[in-house]
């Protein structure tokens, strides 16, 4: 039986321990969030096979102001000739009669944009979800790189999961600034992601909104 005294230095160390690892979390979430910040609004467009519109709330067909506004930008990179296929994402909500990708595939198509020109996915309510499956269909076509358009808070996020799925990307935001109530959520699923994997994070994240 151990004694007092080695019981106590046990307690002293199981605390400092606990301290230590304590301090190191916060400095990890701390970098995460200044990471998060800096990437926010990132444009490093390169040309690519394919432009990616990610999803975002749509109402009964009509893109919501946010989802307008990332196809909007799409258009914009499609008309410079930063590629030459605009892919929509997302899928419904139970009780939609439109996915967010068909929304966003009509809203292009009647922006002037070709049929030809334009690739819906409507797999996928998360953005993991969607970019894999954008993956899956793409490497179908033998095309692989991708700019990716979504609002500036979610740019860092977005790569890494790229990354996990196996897109090269590039990130092309919005314009707009973000709230501190975005980032601190990105930055949440940013610190998760890294460490469990973000398809189990964005499963969660977005179905929470």
């Amino acid at each position: 039986m151990a004694s007092p005294l080695q019981q106590l230095r046990e307690r002293f160390s199981w605390r400092r321990i606990v301290a230590v690892g304590g301090v190191l979390g916060v400095l990890y979430v701390g970098v995460t969030f200044f990471q998060v910040l800096l990437a926010a609004g990132t444009d490093d467009r390169v040309e690519a096979d394919a432009i990616v519109v990610l999803g975002a709330a749509q109402y009964d067909g009509e893109p919501s102001p946010v989802l307008a506004g990332r196809l909007d930008h799409a258009e914009k990179l499609w008309r410079e000739g930063v590629a030459p296929i605009v892919v929509t994402t997302g899928s419904n909500l139970p009780g939609d009669r439109f996915t967010e990708g068909f929304a966003g595939y009509e809203y292009l198509r009647f922006a002037g944009i070709p049929d030809a020109d334009l690739l819906v996915i409507t797999d996928g309510a998360s953005t993991w979800e969607q970019l894999a499956a954008t993956a899956l269909q793409l490497r179908l076509r033998d095309l692989d790189s991708v700019v990716l358009v979504s609002d500036p808070y979610h740019s860092l996020r977005l790569t890494q999961i790229a990354d996990e799925v196996g897109l090269e990307a590039s990130v092309s935001s919005t314009d707009g600034a973000s709230s501190i109530r975005q980032l601190l959520r990105e930055t949440a699923a940013v610190s998760l992601g890294r460490i469990v994997g973000y398809r189990r994070v964005d499963n969660w994240l977005d179905g929470v909104g």
